[in-house]
């Protein structure tokens, strides 16, 4: 008897795909992804840090946070624009209402917002199927409210979709999601709602699992980052491919591994020939443009 599977996809080897194009004649597509999340205070979480299972209010690990909403945010969004680069905002609506500047900085620079639900404190595995209806709507409803038009791209609270919200997703009209770290290239998922496509999304090259469940430097963030661009150019000569660089603004936001940050992306800006530096939305569009077949 075969495994369980989810029944989304088929196995498909990356050495046995058709070619497509990027814009430009580029080869490899580079996002860079700044997860903007806010937590109730003193209400069960969170409960992630550095110093673990401690009583509530946990005022230390919700500060921590804080300091992305207040300080490292900024930082970033300042990174970026020095280096020219388009960032990809996935962001808790609530920051619209906590942190309002935030979300500006990142607009004044034409970030592509991607939907990242209402607070990373609760996750669609924590919701029945109508709760996770209503909180998809009403997330996607925030962002057309505060942005002009409603997000393409979706991406589940603690990367921890339920059974259904691909369904879910696809049937309130998103274009793609961030959930699944399979792959190189986008992916067809299929849904009771039509086909959804997956755009890679990092679990390595993500400085949460990175730095908070691995414990590794920034300086080894900087490494890692540099050495997948470099391995994925050259992938990409046969092929095109997708790096994502996944960023928190109350980790990567803090000052020491800023620097380390903003020079790998120096490395990747000297570094751009053959390069399309984009957003989620755009490398969605376009694989669908050059592709032209969905499951």
């Amino acid at each position: 008897m075969p495994l369980p599977s989810h029944g989304r996809f088929e196995y498909s080897p990356i050495v046995d795909r058709p070619q497509f194009e990027w814009p430009g004649d580029a080869r490899l597509a580079v996002y860079v992804a700044v997860n903007c999340e806010h937590f109730p205070y003193d209400d069960g979480q969170p409960g992630l840090g550095y110093t673990p299972a401690m009583e509530q209010p946990n005022t230390y690990n919700w500060g921590w946070r804080e300091y992305g909403n207040r300080v490292g945010g900024f930082r970033i969004a300042e990174t970026l624009q020095q280096c020219g680069i388009r960032p990809t905002l996935l962001v808790n609506t609530e920051v619209y209402e906590h942190a309002p500047q935030l979300t500006a900085a990142f607009r004044a620079l034409d970030a592509e917002v991607v939907a990242h639900g209402r607070t990373n404190a609760v996750q669609p595995n924590d919701l029945d199927e109508d709760a996770e209806r209503r909180s998809i709507e009403d997330v996607t409803a925030a962002i057309e409210r505060h942005e002009g038009t409603p997000p393409r791209g979706w991406m589940s609270p603690g990367a921890n979709p339920s059974r259904v919200t691909e369904d879910l997703l696809a049937e309130c009209g998103y274009q793609y999601t961030l959930d699944w770290p399979v792959d190189d290239q986008p992916v067809w998922l299929k849904t009771r709602g039509g086909p959804l496509l997956s755009v890679p999304y990092p679990h390595e090259i993500n400085d949460l699992p990175m730095f908070v469940h691995h414990h590794q430097t920034a300086e080894a963030f900087e490494h890692n980052i540099i050495g997948s661009f470099d391995e994925l150019k050259e992938n990409s000569a046969r092929q095109p491919v997708v790096l994502a660089i996944s960023v928190h603004t109350f980790l990567t936001g803090q000052p020491y591994r800023l620097r380390r940050f903003r020079a790998a992306l120096e490395h990747l800006t000297d570094n751009s020939d053959g390069v399309w530096f984009t957003t989620p939305g755009d490398i969605a569009a376009q694989y669908h443009k050059s592709i032209r077949a969905t499951p």
